[in-house]
């Protein structure tokens, strides 16, 4: 009945207009390219009325969501990426009852998903105006109180939500653009833009702040920073400069290595003797899902914490109104408690201050240890709710094997025999491929790599799928009758 309803509205949104034509792989290079620097360029661009002075340490949620606090892309992708999560869970639970295997209902999907995703930018928008973007057009309490419209936002803020809203609205559009022009997705490019510029900004950058070693004249970035470290004959600051370095890339190789690892079950067809294939189950077989919906539970939990502390209400406990990160001790509450740790590029004295003050501090040792531990139990939970939800449990996949008229060789064709053997499986993989990337990304953190241990998961599941997106438009210019073939 409500999906009857919104059918007019579903059918009648704007989206971006299907291609004459499939572009080259030139093309696609180039819009992929061109959309990538749009992101960058919004990325740059204040709206008007925001304070920029109260911007500041919010760097999880700009790597994990693509977005940059107190841009117009501050929301980033998160309404998309949330309402893609929210339907998928909700069809896999049956809470809405959509056959996607049907053109129609997968139009009708699409469009409750563009339709929820600009519902949750306004949202967004007015969260991050009042908790975040703090731009409040009059300094007394009283005439805040005279000026707020319905006594919740003043005109300078809600401008600011409007222009966010709006930011991220245009994303989602930027997203369609590349989905049908490009290669991927806009929502996997930006993720991996957010990721690198982390990684590039925070190795290489040359302008000079007093952050890492006291010194305005030591370069902020860590490579030109050992650098100078060294010609000033100080090995210890140089090593330790390139810490985060190191733990980057033990990270990343560690996440490679995970993608690559799988057990193959072997197929057979029934009535063709001799045929056969593999189903690949890879030990990352929910991929970095767990990991994404887990740090995305808290760091929204820092915000509705930080939203409700203005509010008066510190229920989820107290923030420092100077940089809105909980405060750092046990008066902080849950926020405290289940929050990361900061990145060592933000602290006087670097790496050295980061590991007095965090890692060799009881209290922080504490916060790390019940962070890991809160991090892997959602990754877990999260993990096995996806794969019960969106058809990946062992049952939804012997049911699929079944259907193509497979086998297990030395078994009889039936779904439930084949449904006890992935049993042995699946459910293992997913607990054991949840709790590693739990601990990656809680590793990552506590050593202060760049780019988050939750950002490096991201980008090395999403470069390693552009790489084979790319590979096979390529064979596909080399040899069109290959793509007539795959349809």
């Amino acid at each position: 009945m409500v999906l009857d309803a919104l059918k007019p509205i579903l059918y009648n949104l704007p989206e971006v207009k299907n291609p004459a034509r499939a572009p080259g792989l030139k093309e696609k290079l180039m819009w992929t390219g061109a959309v990538l620097l749009i992101f960058y360029l919004m990325g740059q661009i204040y709206p008007y009325g925001a304070d920029q002075a109260v911007i500041k340490g919010f760097e999880r949620f700009e790597i994990l969501l693509g977005s940059k606090t107190g841009t117009l892309i501050t929301t980033g992708i998160g309404p998309i990426v949330l309402a893609s999560i929210f339907l998928q869970l909700a069809v896999g639970a049956r809470l809405i009852n959509l056959d996607l295997s049907i053109p129609e209902n997968k139009k009708i999907f699409q469009g409750l998903q563009k339709l929820l995703a600009i519902f949750l930018s306004l949202v967004e928008g007015f969260i991050y105006s009042k908790a975040v973007v703090v731009a409040v057009d009059a300094s007394s309490p009283e005439l805040f109180a005279a000026n707020a419209v319905m006594g919740i936002l003043t005109p300078m803020q809600f401008g600011i939500m409007l222009q966010l809203t709006m930011g991220s609205i245009f994303l989602l559009f930027l997203d369609e653009v590349c989905q049908k022009y490009g290669i991927g997705s806009g929502v996997s490019l930006f993720i991996a833009a957010g990721v690198a510029q982390a990684i590039f900004v925070g190795s290489f950058g040359f302008f000079y702040l007093d952050a890492l070693s006291g010194s305005a004249d030591m370069p902020a970035g860590l490579i030109p920073g050992a650098i100078f470290s060294l010609t000033k004959g100080d090995i210890i600051t140089a090593f330790m400069m390139l810490l985060p370095l190191i733990f980057t890339a033990i990270v990343f190789s560690m996440a490679v290595y995970a993608e690559g690892m799988k057990i193959e079950l072997p197929l057979a067809y029934g009535g063709a003797r001799g045929l056969g294939a593999r189903y690949p189950i890879k030990f990352l077989y929910v991929s970095n899902i767990p990991v994404i919906l887990a740090s995305a539970l808290l760091l929204n939990m820092q915000v509705i914490g930080l939203f409700m502390f203005n509010a008066g209400i510190p229920l989820l406990g107290s923030f420092d109104k100077a940089t809105n990160q909980p405060i750092n001790d046990l008066s902080g509450g849950i926020a405290y408690l289940t929050s990361a740790l900061p990145s060592p590029l933000l602290l006087v004295g670097g790496y050295s201050t980061y590991v007095s003050q965090y890692l060799l501090n009881p209290t922080e040792l504490l916060h790390i240890l019940i962070y890991g531990i809160v991090l892997v139990l959602l990754c877990v939970v999260f993990g096995w709710f996806w794969i019960e939800s969106t058809g990946m449990g062992a049952a939804n996949v012997a049911a699929q094997i079944d259907k193509t008229g497979m086998q297990i060789p030395g078994f009889r064709q039936d779904p439930r025999v084949t449904e006890k053997i992935l049993s042995k499986y699946i459910p293992v993989i997913t607990i054991l491929g949840s709790i590693f990337v739990g601990i990656l990304a809680w590793f990552a953190d506590i050593t202060g790599a760049l780019g988050t241990g939750t950002g490096i998961l991201l980008a090395v599941g999403i470069l390693y799928r552009f790489y084979e997106d790319l590979a096979k438009q390529q064979i596909f210019e080399m040899y069109p009758v290959l793509k007539k073939l795959s349809r």
